[in-house]
C-alpha cells in the first residue's frame, strides 16, 4: 500500500491498483480569501474506487471534484448529518446540499462500522469537531498495513481506546496548524485549538505507535483565511520538533510506499 498527499487534509491510497480518496478537495475557497488553484493542491492519479469523508466542512468535502474522479457509483462514507435547525448546520449545509446536487453515492456510517471496498477494509473511527459538527476518522487496512486519517479533529480521549486495537500504525496523518477559531457567532473563542496543534498531534501518534508521523491540514502556500481562523506559524517545524524520529513532512503530490 502506498499514500500521496493530494494537499490541505487530501490524500489517495492505492493498494492492488485501486484508488481510495479521503478528504480530496479542488477548491479551498471558502476557507482560504484569494484562494490560487494552481496552488497548494494535487489531482489523483486516476479514477477512484471509493471516498472517504472526515467531516462536511466545504474545506473536507467537495462534491464537484468527487463526482469527476470517482468511478460511477462509487461510495461516499460519511459522517452523519448534524443536529438541529440551518442555524445549527450554517458550516455544513453547504457540501450537503452539493452532495445531493451531484447525485453522489454517498453513505451515513456509524463510528466504529466497517466497510471492505476493494482491497481497502475501513473503519470509521471517533473524533471531535472544534466547531461541534459530527465528524469522524478513518483506519484504512490494505495489504498488511494500515493508514490513520485524523481529518481536522481536536485532541480527545478516545486516542488510547484506538490505540489498544488498531495499534501500531504504520503512517498517520495529523491536522497540524492548531487553529483557534475567533468567529461573531462562536464567543467566547475556546481555549484550546478547533483542530490539534504540533504537539497534540505529536501525543496522538506516540499513542498509535506510529511508524510514520506525517502534518497535514496546512498550506503555507496560501497563508491568507477567512477572517478568525488563526494558525500556528510554523506548523513543519514544530512537528519536527514534537514527533522525532516518526515525524516525516510528505510534500503535496508525493508518494510515501509502506512497503519499503
Amino acid at each position: 500500500m502506498r499514500v500521496r498527499r493530494l494537499g490541505w487534509a487530501g490524500l489517495e491510497i492505492e493498494a492492488d491498483g485501486r484508488l481510495l480518496l479521503i478528504d480530496f478537495v479542488r477548491d479551498l475557497s471558502p476557507l482560504f480569501t484569494g484562494w490560487k488553484s494552481d496552488k497548494g493542491l494535487a489531482a489523483p492519479s486516476g479514477k477512484a474506487t471509493a471516498a472517504l469523508v472526515t467531516h462536511l466542512h466545504r474545506d473536507h468535502t467537495d462534491a464537484s471534484a468527487l463526482a469527476e474522479t470517482l468511478m460511477p457509483g462509487a461510495p461516499v462514507l460519511r459522517p452523519a448529518p448534524g443536529h438541529g435547525d440551518d442555524i445549527d448546520n450554517v458550516t455544513t449545509l453547504l457540501a450537503e446540499r452539493e452532495l445531493a446536487e451531484h447525485h453522489l453515492a454517498a453513505e451515513v456510517v456509524d463510528i466504529w462500522s466497517t466497510r471492505d471496498i476493494g482491497p481497502f477494509h475501513v473503519t470509521a473511527l471517533p473524533a471531535v469537531d472544534g466547531l461541534g459538527d459530527p465528524q469522524l476518522n478513518w483506519l484504512v487496512e490494505a495489504d498488511g498495513q494500515r493508514i490513520f486519517h485524523g481529518g481536522d479533529t481536536m485532541f480527545h480521549g478516545y486516542w488510547w481506546l484506538i490505540a489498544r486495537w488498531f495499534s501500531p500504525v504504520d503512517a498517520v496523518f495529523l491536522p497540524a496548524n492548531g487553529a483557534v477559531v475567533d468567529a461573531p457567532h462562536l464567543q467566547p473563542p475556546s481555549p484550546e485549538p478547533a483542530a490539534m496543534d504540533p504537539r497534540q498531534s505529536a501525543t496522538a501518534a506516540e499513542i498509535l505507535d506510529a511508524r510514520y508521523a506525517i502534518p497535514m491540514h496546512y498550506e503555507p502556500e496560501q497563508p491568507d483565511k477567512i477572517a478568525g481562523y488563526a494558525e500556528v506559524a510554523d506548523p513543519e517545524k514544530e512537528f519536527r520538533t514534537h514527533t522525532g524520529r516518526r515525524g516525516r513532512v510528505l510534500p503535496v503530490g508525493e508518494w510515501l510506499d509502506l512497503a519499503g
